[in-house]
C-alpha cells in the first residue's frame, strides 16, 4: 500500500526500454568473457620466435607445455569462476531488474486505480457541484419569487391598511346602527343581512329587467303583427278566391266523372243483360242439341263457350247433312 501522494511512474516504454539495455549488456559480457578466454587460451600456444631459433631438449618443452596447461587451465578456471559471479550477478540482477519490473507494472496498476479513481472522484465531484450550482440557482429563483411575493404581500397590506382607513367611519357607523337595532348582536349578522337584501335586491332587478326585456320583445311583435295584419288579410283572402276557384273547377270535374260513371254503369247493365240474354239463348240452344241428339248435357251450366262449340258442330253436321240430303233429293226425280 502507498501512503500518502503516489509518485508517477515511469512510463511503460522507459521500464522495457531499461530492460533492454540491461539484457545487452549481459549479452555483451558474455561475448566480451568468451573472446577474452579464447584469446588467453590461444596466446599460450602461440611460439614467439626468439624461442624458436634456441634448441630446447623435449622433456624440457613438456614439462613447459605441461606447465602452460596448468597455469591455462588455472586461468581458465580462475576466468569460469570469474564467468560464473559475473552470470550470478547478472543473474541476481535479471532478477532485481524482473523484481522491480513487477513492482513497477504493480505501481502503474495501482495509479491506474489510483487515477481512475481520482477521475470517478472529480466527476462525482463536479456532479455534486453540478448539483449544488443547480440548487443554488433554485433557491436563488426561489427567494427571488418569495421576494416577490412578499413585495406584493406588503403593497396588498398596504392598500388594506388604506382601505380599513377608509373603511373607519363605514364602521363606527355599523356600530351605531348596531346599537339602533337590537335584533342583531355582532356587525357580522347586521352586514350579513345586508348582503342578502343587497342579493335579493340585485336578482329583484335582474328580474324586472329581464321582464322588461320580455314585455319589450311582445310589443314589439304585437306591433310587427299589427303592421302585416293589412297585408296578411290581403293574401289570405287572395288565398282563399284561389282555393274557392279550385273547389268550383273540382266540383265541376267531379260532376263530370259522376256523369260519366252513371253512363259507364247503364252500358254495363246493358251489356250484363245482353250477356245474360247471349248465354240464356246458347244454354236453350245447347239444351236443344242434347235434346235432338239424346244426350245428357256434359258441360256446366258456366261453359259458355263449350256449349257454343257443341252447337257449332252440331250445326256443321246438320247443314251437312242437309246438304247431303239436297243432292241427293234431284237425283231421285231424275230415275
Amino acid at each position: 500500500m502507498v501512503s500518502g501522494i503516489v509518485p508517477d511512474p515511469p512510463p511503460l516504454a522507459d521500464i522495457r526500454l531499461r530492460l533492454n539495455h540491461s539484457n545487452q549488456v549481459v549479452r555483451c559480457g558474455a561475448l566480451k568473457h568468451a573472446s577474452f578466454t579464447r584469446t588467453s587460451y590461444l596466446s599460450l600456444f602461440r611460439k614467439r620466435p626468439e624461442q624458436a631459433e634456441d634448441y630446447v631438449p623435449p622433456v624440457l618443452r613438456l614439462l613447459e607445455k605441461r606447465q602452460e596447461l596448468v597455469d591455462a587451465d588455472q586461468a581458465l578456471q580462475a576466468q569460469k569462476e570469474v564467468f560464473r559471479t559475473k552470470m550470478a550477478a547478472l543473474k541476481q540482477r535479471w532478477e532485481q531488474l524482473k523484481q522491480k519490473e513487477r513492482e513497477l507494472k504493480g505501481s502503474f496498476i495501482r495509479f491506474d486505480k489510483f487515477l481512475q479513481d481520482s477521475e470517478a472522484r472529480r466527476n462525482c465531484a463536479l456532479r455534486r457541484a453540478a448539483e449544488e450550482r443547480h440548487q443554488a440557482g433554485s433557491r436563488e429563483a426561489e427567494a427571488l419569487r418569495l421576494r416577490t411575493q412578499l413585495e406584493e404581500l406588503r403593497q396588498e397590506r398596504a392598500r388594506l391598511q388604506r382601505r380599513l382607513k377608509r373603511l373607519e367611519p363605514c364602521a363606527r357607523l355599523l356600530e351605531q346602527a348596531l346599537e339602533l337595532l337590537p335584533g342583531f348582536q355582532e356587525v357580522p349578522e347586521l352586514v350579513a343581512r345586508f348582503d342578502g337584501l343587497a342579493e335579493t335586491q340585485a336578482a329583484l332587478r335582474l328580474r324586472e329587467r329581464e321582464r322588461l326585456a320580455e314585455l319589450e320583445a311582445a310589443r314589439a311583435r304585437l306591433q310587427q303583427l299589427r303592421d302585416a295584419w293589412p297585408d296578411e288579410v290581403l293574401a289570405q283572402g287572395q288565398r282563399r278566391a284561389q282555393l274557392q276557384e279550385r273547389l268550383e273547377a273540382a266540383r265541376e270535374r267531379t260532376l263530370q266523372w259522376e256523369s260519366k260513371w252513371i253512363q259507364i254503369q247503364n252500358t254495363a247493365a246493358e251489356k250484363t243483360l245482353l250477356l245474360g240474354r247471349s248465354r240464356m239463348a246458347v244454354l236453350n240452344l245447347f239444351q236443344l242439341v242434347c235434346q235432338h241428339q239424346g244426350q245428357p248435357p256434359t258441360l256446366d251450366i258456366e261453359d259458355t263457350e263449350g256449349q257454343l262449340e257443341q252447337v257449332k258442330l252440331f250445326m256443321q253436321d246438320l247443314s251437312t247433312m242437309l246438304a247431303g240430303l239436297g243432292q241427293a233429293e234431284p237425283a231421285a226425280p231424275a230415275s
